[in-house]
């Protein structure tokens, strides 16, 4: 499977922006999908997943209420729409997929990176004070 992360920009705070993730070479039934960010100096975060086979999805207290995380299989893509955007959401961002997530259970995670074998290349998402 092959992720692709599109939709980053340049936003001022308060804005709103779409990313997506898409799959090629394969699908995202069973996977867990998840958005991750890395801002400057800064380690790799996760912001929110969404197990597909269960539609249970998670998001991080720091974007929770802002951040919507959804799945379109019809497109075999996973969204990540951002609203009330902040100075401090500025990252680049990344989708990845956990193709073992079923064994797991119906709730996706975000702590254990190295369960996520599939990365996408990422997006800068930019949010100007």
């Amino acid at each position: 499977v092959q992720l692709q992360a599109s939709g980053g920009g340049l936003v001022h705070a308060g804005g709103s922006l779409r990313l997506s993730c898409r799959a090629s070479g394969g699908s995202f039934n069973f996977y867990a999908v998840g958005w991750f960010r890395q801002a400057p100096r800064k380690e790799r975060e996760g912001v929110a997943c969404v197990s597909i086979n269960y539609n249970t999805t998670y998001t991080v207290d720091s974007v929770k209420g802002r951040f919507t995380i959804s799945v379109d299989n019809g497109k075999n893509t996973v969204d990540l729409v951002m609203d009330s955007l902040k100075p401090e959401d500025t990252a680049v961002y990344y989708c990845a997929a956990d193709p073992d997530a079923w064994h797991y259970g119906s709730a996706c995670q975000l702590n254990d990176q190295g369960r996520y074998d599939y990365w996408g290349q990422g997006t800068q998402v930019t949010v100007s004070s």
